[in-house]
């Protein structure tokens, strides 16, 4: 990326356009579509080709208003699994079931679990289908920068080698993990205090909850971190644990016989994957918690994992990336309306979405703690806490007051558990100190699998 203003000629041939989108995922998809449906001229450019494989297969209820604006509900909910709710396992390998319908006023109390790749291909098909000039297999190289700071000309390259330039209006990353413009600007920063990894893969012959249960996603907890169970269509099931990397650095062989070998040390997963098959390659990816310094400057606007990327565990992502696209899709549209408003615009969304991630993280952070477990174990409703951290769980942290401060007031609630076993608390606070300070670098295969 060039920073230097702009040669004359130097994007002679670039198409004129409102808006250029990095990344053809869930944050890019409904950004492009929301803004052509507004009447921008919108090039949406994917470095791959749909379908291909993406992590993060759970929904939240809060997704559904999303794609009910976008018009994809019924078909998303015709390639997904019901969800009811979440399944946290209790340390005596008993359930605790939230379901959604205890949520504080759920508008919806139910999402679903989809296959990414299927998820991915039609938001992307339907951003073709609102007018965006979505286009596959084509990769952006660099940004120039024209003397007043803003991006001047986009270059990027074809599959079959073709040099492609784009003066666009405005530039939404939504680059997902490679972070285009927070590489490039070296606004990217690795979290100090959650660091975590992964390895996960797909089975068949998984066994599933029972009942209105069946679709929920099940998360459990183990000496070094957390496992998913993600029921798919087909009798497929996403299994994966998320770990710390210290952990991950353990492994020796290849990662199918180290992925089983962690589903063995908890019997309550373990028993579920008895008479499982293994029908996707098994996948690593390190360095997963990050964020950019800032998420917008002069006619460029950060979306989804591009800007900042949070511990799985609530299944936060896609929510937050189509949330953010969401606000990102205002700020666009402001801001070539009237160019003036363009700061006040970019400010009030970074304030807006910094609060959401902010009731996640402070969740995450703490969520394999001595504490965090004490809690989840057996949960009260004193106030409607619980309920409070069922919308939380449902992506309902930006706008609702009732859950906001309950939010709040659940941070003493941690805070006295914390004081009533102190020895545990700061042991679990130290483990994590440590091994956060003794990881530095991916140690994983690079990317986004």
């Amino acid at each position: 990326m060039s920073n230097q203003n702009t040669p004359d000629g130097a994007s002679a041939g670039a198409s004129e356009i409102d808006v250029l989108v990095i990344g053809g995922g869930p944050a890019g998809s409904t950004a492009a579509a929301l803004l052509a449906g507004r009447g921008w001229r919108v090039v949406l450019l994917e470095k791959d080709a749909h379908p291909r494989f993406h992590i993060g297969e759970s929904l939240l209820p809060m997704n559904l208003p999303i794609l009910e604006r976008l018009g994809v509900l019924e078909q998303v909910r015709a390639i997904g699994v019901h969800k009811a709710g979440a399944d946290f396992s209790r340390p005596d390998d008993s359930t605790n079931v939230f379901r959604f319908s205890r949520a504080l006023s759920p508008r919806y109390d139910y999402a679903f679990q989809v296959p990414r790749a299927e998820f991915d291909r039609l938001l992307f098909a339907r951003a073709r289908d609102c007018g965006v000039d979505a286009r596959e297999r084509v990769r952006v190289e660099r940004v120039e920068f024209g003397a007043d700071g803003r991006p001047a000309t986009v270059h990027a390259r074809d599959a079959g080698g073709a040099a492609l330039a784009f003066r666009p209006r405005y530039l939404v990353d939504a680059s997902g993990r490679d972070t285009f413009l927070g590489n490039k600007l070296k606004l990217k920063r690795r979290s100090r205090r959650h660091q975590s990894a992964a390895i996960f893969s797909h089975f068949r012959g998984v066994a599933r909850r029972a009942g209105e249960d069946a679709g929920n996603i099940t998360v459990d907890r183990f000496e070094h971190g957390w496992y998913w169970l993600i029921p798919l269509p087909d009798d497929v099931m996403s299994v994966g644990a998320v770990c710390s990397p210290e952990y991950l650095k353990r492994r020796r062989g290849d990662n199918e016989s180290f992925l089983m070998q962690t589903l063995a040390a908890r019997s309550s997963v373990w028993r579920r994957m008895q008479d499982a098959e293994r029908i996707a390659p098994v996948h690593a990816t390190g360095n997963y918690t990050y964020g950019c310094t800032r998420m917008a400057g002069p006619g460029w606007v950060m979306v989804g994992d591009a800007y900042a990327f949070v511990d799985p565990v609530f299944s936060s992502g896609v929510y937050l990336g189509m949330k953010s696209a969401e606000l990102a899709g205002d700020v666009v549209d402001g801001a070539l309306r009237d160019p003036r408003r363009e700061h006040a615009l970019q400010r009030d969304m970074a304030r807006r979405l910094s609060r959401g991630l902010e009731h996640f993280s402070w969740f995450i952070h703490r969520f394999t703690t001595p504490v965090m477990e004490r809690i989840f174990a057996a949960p009260r409703n004193v106030l409607k806490l619980e309920q409070a951290v069922i919308s939380m769980l449902a992506g309902d942290v930006f706008d609702t007051p009732a859950v906001l401060w309950r939010l709040r007031a659940f941070r003493l609630l941690y805070a006295l558990n914390a004081v009533a076993i102190a020895p545990q608390a700061l042991r679990g606070w130290w483990r994590r100190r440590r091994t956060a300070a003794a990881f530095s670098g991916d140690t994983l295969q690079e990317g986004n699998p």
